[in-house]
């Protein structure tokens, strides 16, 4: 059976040098646009004149843990306030009070159902 083209195509064609800087071009381009959208992309909190980082490496469990125990901090501190408070102040305090309660037991149940690498 006989092949319509040649295997490997030839390739003794001359290319100017204007038509290989377009190819050049053309590459580069695609490359960029793949990189774009493929390649993953870096943590955009990692700014130098941030003051606080959070190590890309670390898992979602041990994420998970420290917002736990952030939100038990902050419930604490905020009950603690609360009841020091007297009318509509407190009822602020209340407020935010039930707001942290309702991000950690989100946070407990999120740290729950994560899967262990």
């Amino acid at each position: 059976m006989a092949k319509d083209t040649p295997n490997p195509p030839d390739t003794n064609e001359h290319v100017s040098r204007a038509q290989s800087a377009r190819n050049k071009k053309i590459d580069d381009a695609a490359t960029r646009a793949l990189d774009y959208y493929l390649k993953p992309k870096s943590e955009t909190s990692d700014k130098s004149d941030s003051i606080f980082r959070i190590d890309p490496g670390v898992d979602s469990e041990c994420l998970l843990a420290n917002l736990s125990e952030n939100l038990a901090s902050a419930n604490a501190m905020i009950s603690d306030l609360a009841f020091d408070l007297d009318g509509a102040r407190r009822h602020v305090a209340l407020g935010i009070l039930q707001v942290i309660e309702v991000s950690e037991l989100l946070a407990n149940r999120a740290l729950d159902i994560v899967e262990v690498r």
